[in-house]
């Protein structure tokens, strides 16, 4: 059943308990979104004191975030799949496998980003 009165103040409560709860069942139940938020723990830490311009700094923090935040739409596709079928089916393998590989380009993308900007910080 709906809520009644789900607008203002109260939706925003509401949509934040529930983002909370989907973030504590992600790193409950996904290995690999408890990885990245692990390396999240180091490279944002790293983002905010190594000397580079604010874009810079914007860019290293930004392809972090995406990475975990591809991560759980990732998982959110793979727990939608499994909850349709165990039968194995091609569609289902393909909605993972892609799912699968934005995760992968989100990686690449943040370690492009970090090498491209950190490489020369190093190589001074």
């Amino acid at each position: 059943m709906k809520p009644t009165n789900n607008h203002g103040l109260k939706r925003v409560i509401r949509a934040t308990g529930f983002s909370i709860q989907g973030l504590t069942k992600a790193w409950r139940y996904e290995a690999a979104f408890r990885q990245e938020v692990m390396l999240a723990a180091i490279m944002l830490p790293i983002a905010a004191f190594i000397d580079v311009t604010v874009p810079e700094r914007i860019l290293l923090i930004a392809t972090v975030f995406l990475v975990l935040i591809v991560e759980l739409i990732n998982s959110a596709i793979e727990a939608v799949v499994d909850r349709i079928s165990d039968e194995i089916h091609p569609l289902s393998g393909q909605a993972k496998d892609v799912a699968s590989a934005a995760v992968f380009l989100s990686l690449m993308l943040c370690a492009i980003t970090w090498i491209m900007i950190i490489f020369p910080l190093i190589w001074q």
